[in-house]
């Protein structure tokens, strides 16, 4: 069974260590948009109520006209928290399913983050952003955007990057709420993959984290990223929950 006092926290937590530009309210559903990043957390609705369902189509239609003022798509990001009704509101009118991901989290003394680099935080955004789009493959055109997010986390955070003989080979960041620590914009150049590195920075900024007195590490990972979930699940987390997105026609 899903813990929902669980989900609740995750997902206060994941707001705040990765903000959107604009958040609005309609009863429960938290109205996410960043105009300078099209990244679907940052542009989604997400409702945090599953008992809060009335004026479906009412509600979706002015989730739509702001949407479309942001030259977005309609998305709602689904987790155990959105009712169940407004699920089947979207299957019955044939609403896209994109992509499913897996919150998981580990407990530090339960998990392998031993062994590997002791990294200290680049103090540097611009570097970082620079070191993490040129290893994600990410479009250049998103730069601004993402320092923007990186700049508005309140939270205290930590920005790492290894590094080869041909440059960046790894990045990731670390965001540290209270007990919680949460990985984000964690990625490994492709021509470098299984060969540790992605291993060696989440040890690394998990060992900063518990240094700053953390005692938890959560993330999120698309659910057909199975190279990743094999080393999350070897590292010792386990998963919470999932969420879904569901992307519609603007009205």
């Amino acid at each position: 069974m899903v813990s929902l006092p669980l989900v609740r926290r995750m997902e206060a937590v994941s707001f705040r260590a990765w903000p959107a530009a604009s958040v609005h309210y309609d009863g429960s559903w938290a109205v996410r948009l960043t105009a300078s990043h099209p990244s679907r957390r940052l542009n989604s609705v997400n409702p945090l109520d599953p008992a809060d369902y009335v004026d479906i189509d009412k509600r979706v239609a002015r989730a739509a006209k702001r949407f479309q003022s942001y030259d977005r798509p309609l998305v709602f990001r689904l987790s155990p928290l959105a009712p169940a009704p407004l699920e089947m509101h979207f299957d019955a009118l044939g609403w896209q399913r994109a992509g499913e991901s897996v919150v998981m989290l580990g407990e530090f003394e339960e998990m392998d983050i031993d062994g590997g680099f002791d990294l200290v935080p680049l103090k540097d955004i611009n570097r970082y952003v620079n070191s993490s789009i040129r290893i994600s493959g990410e479009e250049p055109e998103h730069k601004p955007g993402l320092t923007e997010v990186i700049e508005a986390i309140r939270p205290p955070h930590g920005m790492f990057v290894l590094e080869d003989a041909n440059g960046p080979v790894a990045a990731c960041l670390c965001v540290h709420d209270n007990d919680l620590a949460g990985l984000f914009d964690l990625s490994v150049r492709p021509d470098a993959q299984g060969r540790g590195y992605g291993r060696a920075i989440v040890r690394g900024a998990l060992r900063w984290a518990a240094s700053q007195g953390a005692t938890k590490a959560w993330l999120q990972v698309e659910i057909d990223n199975k190279r990743a979930l094999q080393l999350y699940n070897r590292m010792g987390f386990e998963e919470v929950y999932n969420y879904v997105y569901r992307i519609g026609n603007n009205l």
